[in-house]
């Protein structure tokens, strides 16, 4: 499986749908709470090409974009091809 990477901030109700759905899925990720380590947040908008709200979600080096997004790949069956590890 990729590694996924979640930038969040503790009081964020989307940001808590994006790890429900995670979790949901059995998948590990890597939460960054930009909130606790403020430094992330420069790397979290460089890495999301300027986005700056949360959550900011990565599969391997894709940006998947925020909850909605993250929701949407899950509606289409698109979610779990990305969530597979590669061949």
């Amino acid at each position: 499986m990729p590694p996924i990477t979640i930038y969040t901030k503790s009081w964020c109700p989307y940001c808590q749908r994006a790890k429900a759905l995670l979790n949901g899925k059995g998948v590990s990720f890597d939460e960054i709470d930009i909130e606790r380590q403020p430094e992330a947040r420069a790397v979290m908008i460089e890495r999301a090409r300027g986005r700056k709200t949360v959550p900011q979600i990565f599969i391997g080096d894709r940006h998947i974009g925020g909850y909605d997004d993250l929701h949407a790949l899950d509606e289409a069956g698109e979610l779990d091809g990305l969530l597979r590890p590669a061949a």
